[in-house]
Formats: structure tokens, C-alpha cells, sequence
């Protein structure tokens, strides 16, 4: 029900079969201040059933190359990962286009110090232009092969 209010242009996400509203399947498009322009990269978006109380677990569906999603498709975003402290339990009420902002947001400013991809993180850090080079060559494979 959040999605149109609160999901970035860029974003999109919607069930994948109207049978079952807790899995969703996202897109995110690439932004032009990124490395990633032009690629479309596709999530998944599952909540548990004791959602809203757990965060969903979203997993990238196209591989990407960034320093905080591995090859499996794991992200590594706080949002995704919130302790459930009970006197608090508003700080755990995520809805899916606060899910999808967080990442568009990871995308545009990855966070080499808590690496998912170490090695990816390590070229970040000690040579951005090579990391956005290669970024934007695996982007640009990746669509190729989905188009």
C-alpha cells in the first residue's frame, strides 16, 4: 500500500502473484550519477510472516558489482538487518519504499567499511575510478545479457 507514496522514481516493486502479497519483485533502474546508469537491476522482496515485527529479506536477482551485495545477491544495509528492541518497536515498522530509497541510496554511495564483497571493497577504496570502470562494464554486460 506504501509503495507509490514512498518509493523512489527509479523503483518500482509489485507481488508476483496476487495469491501472495509477501513476495514481491523489485526494480531499481540505475541512476545517472552512478556507475550503474542505464543497467535495470531486479530484487526480490519477501516479508515473514512476522513482518512487520522482522524486516523483509530483499536479495538482488541480477548480479551487480558493488562492495555490499556478494554474488549471491545478499545486501548489506542496516535497514535489512534492525534488532527488534521492544520498547521501540516502531524503529521496525519498514515499508517496502523505504526498502527500495535505502538501496538506491547504497547504490549511489556504497560503504566499503562494512564489505559483503571485500575484494570489491578494496579496489573502492584504493582506486574509485577503477571500481567505477568495472562497474559500469558489469552493468553494462549484465543488461546486455537480460536484453
Amino acid at each position: 500500500q506504501d509503495l507509490g507514496r514512498e518509493q523512489p522514481a527509479q523503483c518500482s516493486a509489485g507481488p508476483v502473484d496476487t495469491n501472495d502479497i509477501k513476495l514481491l519483485i523489485g526494480t531499481i533502474m540505475g541512476s545517472t550519477d552512478t556507475p550503474y546508469q542505464g543497467g535495470a537491476f531486479f530484487l526480490t522482496i519477501q516479508f515473514p510472516p512476522d513482518y512487520p515485527f522482522k524486516p523483509p529479506k530483499v536479495t538482488f536477482v541480477t548480479r551487480i558489482y558493488h562492495p555490499n551485495i556478494n554474488s549471491n545477491g545478499s545486501i548489506c544495509l542496516d535497514i535489512l538487518h534492525l534488532l527488534v528492541d521492544k520498547a521501540c518497536l516502531l524503529l521496525t515498522f519498514i515499508k517496502c519504499g523505504l526498502v527500495l530509497s535505502s538501496i538506491c541510496s547504497l547504490l549511489s554511495t556504497p560503504n566499503p567499511g562494512n564489505p559483503l564483497a571485500p575484494e570489491i571493497a578494496n579496489i573502492f577504496k584504493t582506486g574509485r575510478p577503477k571500481f567505477n570502470e568495472l562497474a559500469k562494464e558489469w552493468t553494462k554486460t549484465v543488461d546486455a545479457i537480460n536484453n
